[in-house]
């Protein structure tokens, strides 16, 4: 069986290595456009910041490593051009030398992965002008910070990477102005919870600037749509990613209303034989069941791995996803889970949400405290989503709740969890019990 793979980050390499696990005797190619594989993106922002020793511990897995260990032939810079699902033919280019090679596959697994969107802002294009995706965005920032050592950045965003990187530019003694279209930062959570995190920051010496978009950047400033102008020796563009659909697109591989290809559970595109997984796919929601477009390291890892079982002849399928995330801004840690209140109402259900405050941990042991949002559903009584934000403890507890949002579990039995206590760990009745506890009262079942 020849198997061809396009795409080498999270999804394609797990891909290989499972269909190399299912079929040792499969002929698996990998094309990767870019100079590096299988790599961590998601801890560019603490490279950056130094709290990784090393660019290479972000990749440390080379094509020869895939080699070794499981037969797959990975070629690096090499571009597919375009697909032919009729004759099951690909057209690649080896970027190195220019040299257009043909060839076929028996099954194929798409890994395009997702692109920065770049808004079309005047001066978007100047060298001052950042994007944080790949390794080469990676290099190529580190290189102004050391060269240019510049003073003042303004980040457009606070999603993931904006915020993270708003944490590494503080570390190393550069102004941060953030702005945002939106009317509050961290779009996972709702913007009560959204406002603790602005507070923080603004704290911690940060210009939040929300609700006006960039009108211009300029050689040493930012000019926003309210006319404000903001000094910025740096600019980081942190506005969202896209899917790379193109190869699909020109192939007529159907895509979904998300813009991403559309995949059944198992990873299979609309035309049979060719495979789809990663950022440039569609996942499933566990909740609704709905086709949503939720693009996380993690779930490309898993959605790679179902791909290239189906693609070997496994019956794996994946479960869906709930949007389960967590990150980190300065001391504090923003998570959420599962659906808000208006993606619960939209999808059907009556949501009943409740919002508490308690210590992470006793407070004679030092517990901060954590704001909880919690979503349920009335008629029902099941838990639906969360969100925390807090200092500590947040992340065993968002993980918690996933957990008991997948398994279908109602407030009722949120409320009975047997969690382990100890002071130094939690409370007598946990904040994750409290919650249960305060949404059934809340629900009346």
């Amino acid at each position: 069986m020849k198997l061809r793979i396009v795409g080498g980050v999270a999804a394609g390499t797990s891909a290989a290595a499972r269909a190399s696990r299912r079929d040792p005797d499969a002929e698996i190619v990998l094309y990767e456009m870019g100079r590096d594989i299988s790599y961590s993106g998601c801890a560019m922002p603490y490279y950056l910041q130094g709290l990784i020793p090393s660019a290479t511990q972000l990749a440390p897995r080379d094509p020869e490593w895939f080699r070794q260990q499981y037969g797959v032939r990975v070629l690096t810079r090499h571009r597919v051009l375009s697909l032919d699902p009729a004759g099951r033919t690909l057209l690649v280019e080896d970027l190195e030398n220019g040299r257009i090679l043909e060839d076929s596959w028996d099954r194929l697994i798409l890994a395009t992965g997702a692109a920065p969107v770049i808004p079309p802002i005047p001066g978007h294009d100047r060298d001052r002008v950042f994007v944080l995706r790949t390794l080469e965005d990676m290099r190529r920032l580190e290189a102004f910070l050391l060269e240019k050592n510049p003073s003042s950045s303004l980040i457009a965003g606070s999603g993931f990477v904006g915020l993270e990187m708003t944490e590494t530019l503080l570390v190393r003694g550069i102004t941060v102005t953030l702005a945002d279209l939106l009317p509050e930062v961290a779009p996972s959570v709702d913007p009560e919870l959204g406002s603790i995190v602005r507070e923080h920051l603004e704290a911690a010496g940060v210009k939040v600037r929300t609700g006006s978009a960039i009108v211009s950047i300029g050689e040493k400033e930012v000019q926003l749509e309210s006319g404000e102008r903001i000094q910025a020796d740096l600019v980081l563009l942190a506005t969202g990613i896209r899917p790379v659909t193109d190869l699909a697109r020109a192939a007529g591989i159907p895509l979904g209303e998300s813009g991403a290809i559309r995949v059944n559970h198992g990873m299979e595109t609309g035309i049979s034989g060719i495979f789809a997984c990663g950022d440039c796919a569609e996942q499933y929601h566990v909740l609704t069941g709905e086709p949503v477009y939720v693009p996380l390291g993690s779930t490309a890892n898993k959605t790679g791995r179902v791909a290239g079982d189906r693609a070997a002849g496994g019956d794996l399928t994946f479960g869906g996803v709930l949007g389960t995330s967590i990150m980190r801004v300065l001391d504090l840690t923003v998570a959420s889970t599962g659906l808000t209140e208006t993606a619960a109402r939209r999808a059907g259900f009556d949501p009943v949400v409740i919002r508490d405050r308690k210590p992470s941990r006793a407070g004679y042991m030092g517990g901060q405290p954590m704001d909880l949002l919690v979503v349920g559903d009335r008629s029902s009584g099941r838990i639906l989503g969360a969100q925390i934000v807090g200092p500590d403890g947040v992340d065993k507890r968002i993980d918690v709740l996933a957990a008991a949002i997948t398994l279908g579990a109602r407030a009722s039995d949120l409320a009975g969890m047997d969690l382990a206590y100890a002071p130094p760990y939690s409370l007598t009745r946990d904040p994750v019990l409290y919650a249960g506890m305060i949404l059934e009262k809340k629900e009346g079942n």
